[in-house]
């Protein structure tokens, strides 16, 4: 077989769209990709593990990392710090694995930027942007996951507006229907991606 140069697979969807299913269902279908473990300044939650699940900093590392130029993309979310940082997922790269990043439309966007001066990730990024047909569908999931109150809701749709603005930014549209067509496409947009000629070799005869 043909040896192939591994993937930056960037998952971006808005909230509700079934982008953390998609991602959950995809490591554990496909054991060559990993997730970036994200950096936070929030508390571990029970049963969280730090360096598995998070790695959990506190204010002042986080934002010297940033203003080291050490992530890829940060943000803040609800007072809390989050970001991925470059050296892990290029570390991860450089030893031939695939990675997986979950990250918002601003997230996707940093990443791109980055990727531009970087040969390595510039090389692997594939981006996906998933989303519902409708934002009637998306609303109703939205409901259907019975967590939040209307107002919040409607807020999450306004936002959802602008995310699903910009889908013309990533490589790949997405259109959700079930878990299981979810993962089936975005398998055939990886397998796609890795027979493409710049991240592949041709065997010696």
């Amino acid at each position: 077989m043909p040896a192939h140069s591994p993937l930056l697979i960037v998952i971006s969807a808005p909230s509700g769209a079934g982008k953390t299913t998609l991602c959950r269902n995809l490591l554990e279908a496909d054991p060559r990709v990993t997730r970036a473990i994200t950096c936070t300044t929030r508390p571990p939650r029970p049963g969280e593990q730090p360096g598995l699940d998070y790695h959990f900093l506190t204010e002042e590392d986080f934002q010297a990392r940033v203003a080291d130029g050490k992530f890829l993309e940060h943000a803040t979310v609800y007072g809390n710090c989050y970001g991925t940082l470059k050296g892990e997922v290029k570390g991860r790269l450089e030893r031939g694995g695939d990675v997986l990043l979950n990250i918002d439309v601003q997230g996707a966007a940093s990443v791109r930027r980055e990727a531009a001066s970087d040969p390595v990730l510039r090389g692997a990024v594939c981006s996906v942007f998933l989303t519902p047909a409708t934002v009637q569908e998306l609303e109703g999931r939205l409901r259907g996951r019975g967590q939040d109150a209307p107002e919040v809701i409607q807020r999450r749709l306004a936002v959802a507006r602008q995310e699903l603005a910009r889908w013309e930014e990533f490589d790949y549209l997405l259109i959700s229907d079930t878990p299981a067509g979810d993962l089936r496409r975005l398998q055939v947009i990886v397998e796609a991606e890795k027979m493409r000629r710049h991240r592949s070799e041709l065997p010696q005869y």
